[in-house]
This record gives structure tokens, C-alpha cells and sequence, in this order.
């Protein structure tokens, strides 16, 4: 008798796991950055080639790593291991689920100073401090938030220390719980701003930026921007989806998920677009990408409009349900890896539904 190192735990049903991940899959990402690149590379037909990147390639990948996640039954250094221990291959194959892991750990570095800017802005906006607020006040006050390095820290800090509670509380005390109030609530504030978009009298010119055709625009770099957007958006290549995948039970079907999280994510991009655009337009502002259309531009829309205290606040409070539910996702595979091989974070799992732990099982030798 030998160890193989498997994980213990499990999605309660399949659609928390499908929400859990479109809540990896809709971040930053879908609310800056899609919109954006959609208008300025040719709108529709943007649109299309991104559609044909997740058809395509996305899709098939998104369902890989779940089924190897699935198949391992651990984290995705591990998994990696397992299946190919199972398979008598390399045990190299390990190195891709550690590059996983380092990779969400790298893009969390600065996933969490946006988003602690992005908490830091709601408490702004709840304040007022956005009506009547003017363009160089804005850009002001965004200056003034990124040069003070103890008030990034501290937004960094509090969004990086809620984070690691949820993580460490374990999959159904803590992600789903966080995954159970985060996401529908996400969708909730999200059609609430949409239907508000759509009595600003610009949400015609909203859709019309997005998905008129303009073939001219399109070129093979915004190919290669929606091919990269689309690894981006569906959390692939970051064990994200190998590390969800593994507390997936053999009853669900990821073939079902897989197409469920891909038309959520795209669903959100293209309505987050709009609410964006048809504010920005309605102000006669320019649509402007990053963190200049986040922080610049539509502080400026909110604070000029009727209401816009209300839906400035609400779209902030979108902006950080976002981006703490990709939080959450790109730090699970670095500690599902150091508990189920250090044991940190073990304990306190273990309080709750019994850590993951070492299983016997015969022919297998520890792979790590």
C-alpha cells in the first residue's frame, strides 16, 4: 500500500460549480477591457472572430482542463501528476500544473491592487464624492489613489485578506457560500444597470459601437487580441479550471458546465458593454480603455447624471463582485496544492469538512 494525494471534497451540485466558474471567468476583464477592444477592432466583426476563438479553441480547452481535474482528483501540480502516473508517463507533466499555479499567483499580484482601487472607489462613490465631479477632478483623484503606496496597500491587503478567509474556509463553507451570494447578486445589479442603460437614449449608439461590422478595423492583431482575451476570460492556462475541476463529481457533466460557463462569460462581457458605453455616450465622453474608462471616465458619467450616486455605487459594487470572484479562483490552486501537500490550511478545512488528505490506494507511490 502506497499514497496518492486526492482531494476529499466536492461541489454541492452543478450549478454552484458552474456559477463558481463563471465567477473565475467574469472579472476585470469582461467589465474594462472586452467592450473596449470589441468597438476599437472593428465592433461585430470583432465580435465573430472572439465567438469563433471560444468556439473553436476556448471551449475545448475550458473542457480539458475540467476533465483532467476531474481525472486527477487534486490540485494541478498533483493532477497533472496522477493522470500521468495513471497513464505511465512522464512525471514532467506535473511542471504544467505547477506553471498553472504560478501563473494565477502572478496575475492575483496585481489582480487584487485593481481590485482593492475598485473598493476603495465604491466607498468613494457611496460618499458622493462623484456627483457633480468634474474631468480633472477625476483624473485627480485617481492620481492621488495610485501615488499613495500605504492606501494601495491597504485596499490591496483588505481584498487580499478576504480572499484567503473564503479560500481557506474550504469549498462549501467557503467558495460556495461566497460563489452563493457573489454571483447572483452579480447578475441581479448587472440587468438593473442594463435596464438603466437603456433610458440614457444612447443604448442604440451602445450597440451600434459594439456590434456594427467594420471589417476594415479588423486585422490579424485583433485576432490575436481576441484569441487572447478569450484564454484570459475563461480562466484557462491558470489551473483554475483543473483546480475546480477536481472537486467535481462523476455524475455532472462538464460538457453541459463547460457550454454553460462559456455563454454566461460572453453573455456578461457584451451587457456590461453596454451599460458602459451607453453612460459614457450619454455624456458625450470618450470611451477610453483600462483603467482610464474604469476610474476616469465613468466616474465623471455617474456623478452628471440623474441617479447616478445610485447606479455609480451599484456598477462599483459590480466592479468588486467581479473581481473578487476571479480572486478567488486564480489563488484556490496554490492552496488546495500547499494544503493537500504541506497541510497548511489543512486544520482549519478539517473543521469544517474533513481536510484533504492522503488516500490509500494500491500500485500508487507519493508523486510529489
Amino acid at each position: 500500500m502506497s499514497l496518492l494525494k486526492l482531494s476529499t471534497q466536492s461541489w454541492s451540485s452543478q450549478t454552484v460549480f458552474i456559477m463558481a466558474a463563471v465567477g473565475s471567468a467574469v472579472g476585470l476583464g469582461n467589465i474594462w477591457k472586452f467592450p473596449y477592444i470589441a468597438g476599437d477592432n472593428g465592433g461585430g466583426a470583432f465580435v465573430l472572430v472572439y465567438l469563433a476563438c471560444i468556439l473553436i479553441i476556448g471551449l475545448p480547452i475550458l473542457l480539458s482542463e475540467i476533465a483532467l481535474g476531474r481525472t486527477g482528483q487534486a490540485n494541478p501540480v498533483q493532477a497533472m501528476a496522477n493522470v500521468a502516473h495513471e497513464s505511465d508517463a512522464s512525471r514532467v507533466w506535473s511542471g504544467l500544473g505547477f506553471n498553472g499555479v504560478l501563473a494565477g499567483l502572478l496575475i492575483l499580484s496585481f489582480y487584487t491592487v485593481i481590485a482593492g482601487i475598485a473598493v476603495a472607489y465604491f466607498v468613494t462613490s457611496v460618499q458622493g464624492v462623484f456627483v457633480d465631479i468634474t474631468s480633472q477632478q477625476a483624473q485627480d483623484l485617481f492620481e492621488a489613489k495610485v501615488a499613495s503606496p500605504w492606501e494601495l496597500l491597504f485596499w490591496h491587503s483588505l481584498v487580499t485578506l478576504f480572499t484567503i478567509v473564503i479560500v481557506s474556509k474550504g469549498i462549501r463553507s467557503g467558495l460556495e457560500k461566497a460563489i452563493n451570494f457573489m454571483m447572483p447578486g452579480l447578475l441581479i445589479i448587472l440587468l438593473v444597470l442594463l435596464a438603466y442603460a437603456t433610458t440614457t437614449g444612447f443604448f442604440g449608439q451602445s450597440v451600434a459601437f459594439m456590434f456594427t461590422p467594420d471589417f476594415s478595423k479588423l486585422s490579424w492583431e485583433a485576432v490575436l487580441i481576441a484569441l487572447g482575451h478569450a484564454f484570459f476570460t475563461l480562466s484557462i492556462g491558470l489551473g483554475t479550471m483543473m483546480a475546480y475541476g477536481a472537486y467535481v463529481n462523476q455524475n455532472m457533466s462538464i460538457v453541459k458546465a463547460s457550454v454553460w460557463i462559456v455563454v454566461m462569460d460572453t453573455l456578461i462581457a457584451l451587457m456590461a458593454g453596454l451599460v458602459i458605453f451607453s453612460v459614457v455616450f450619454a455624456n458625450d465622453l470618450a470611451p477610453g480603455a483600462g483603467p482610464g474608462l474604469l476610474f476616469q471616465t465613468l466616474p465623471i458619467a455617474f456623478g452628471q447624471m440623474v441617479g447616478g450616486w445610485f447606479f455609480g455605487s451599484l456598477f462599483f459594487l459590480l466592479v468588486v463582485m467581479a473581481a473578487l470572484s476571479s480572486a478567488i479562483s486564480l489563488i484556490e490552486p496554490a492552496v488546495s496544492w500547499f494544503e493537500q501537500n504541506w497541510g497548511i490550511f489543512a486544520p482549519k478545512i478539517g473543521l469544517d469538512l474533513g481536510c484533504n488528505c492522503l488516500v490509500d490506494r494500491p500500485g500508487y507511490g507519493t508523486i510529489l
